[in-house]
């Protein structure tokens, strides 16, 4: 059994409609009662945390920012946080653009995002903490995150011909969207961030397992004793994986991990 279950949230947690299930929610009781502490770990910024919390109830350590943030789930409370420095976002925007001129920046920098005029916002969502600046604003101050839109080319792509350009300096990763990576400070991953957290528990990797589904999942899925995909899963994603369960819109985590507990207490003396 391990001792922390570590999952990702969109695509591998959350149902399609973003809601945490019933039985999600009783799954994760019976952890909490067997004693094994739950860290999700996610690429979403902090201020996007609230409505997940809000299903799950507000404890433990969350991961966000793709390992560049950890919060304490009860207070909200930011706890460590890794920051890309100000001279490298220079560096590293000013070296996007000259391979791809179409390219637009945002930045998650503490509670806010940041972002130039013509990067895609859902205006619709009617989100009162993104702010539209200048790219010299943009770059004035240090932030958790870089995200790099070039719409002309595929995630994949624009990852491998910007992480030519970043040599080193920065890390990237992406989800599959196209024409979107997402940028961190140099080594940090969602492995790194999961890492400090199980090491706040006493938890080393041998008693971690991890769920997931995207490339900016396989630091983590590789670090953990034991990676798991959900089906559907980036192939990329899947290929790193020890195993795969069930998908996210029919409980893929909680199929697993209720297993896995339904095997420790039929194994259990009475």
């Amino acid at each position: 059994m391990p001792k922390l279950v570590a999952t990702d949230l969109d695509g591998t947690l959350l149902r399609s409609d973003l809601t945490v299930s019933d039985r999600t929610l009783t799954t994760f009781s019976r952890l909490e009662r067997a004693g094994i502490t739950l860290v999700f770990v996610t690429g979403r910024p902090w201020r996007w945390m609230d409505p997940v919390l809000a299903q799950t109830g507000r404890r433990g350590r969350v991961v966000c920012a793709n390992g560049a943030v950890v919060l304490d789930g009860a207070s909200g409370e930011v706890l460590r946080n890794w920051t890309i420095p100000t001279e490298t976002l220079r560096t590293v925007t000013t070296s996007v653009r000259e391979s791809f001129p179409d390219a637009i920046f945002a930045v998650e920098r503490g509670p806010r995002m940041l972002h130039e005029a013509d990067y895609p916002v859902r205006h619709d969502l009617g989100r009162t903490d993104e702010d539209l600046v200048s790219y010299e604003e943009l770059i004035a101050e240090p932030a958790e995150k870089l995200l790099i839109r070039a719409p002309s080319v595929e995630a994949a792509e624009l990852w491998t011909r910007c992480t030519r350009v970043f040599d080193g300096t920065v890390t990237a990763t992406h989800s599959g969207f196209r024409g979107l990576i997402e940028v961190s400070a140099t080594g940090v991953t969602k492995a790194t961030g999961l890492a400090w957290v199980a090491q706040h528990y006493g938890v080393d990797p041998d008693g971690v397992l991890a769920f997931g589904d995207m490339p900016n999942d396989i630091p983590m899925l590789s670090w953990a004793a034991r990676g798991v995909v959900v089906a559907g899963a980036h192939p990329e994603a899947a290929a790193v994986a020890h195993t795969v369960t069930t998908g996210n819109d029919a409980d893929g985590v909680a199929t697993y991990i209720d297993a896995l507990l339904d095997e420790a207490e039929a194994a259990t003396p009475r």
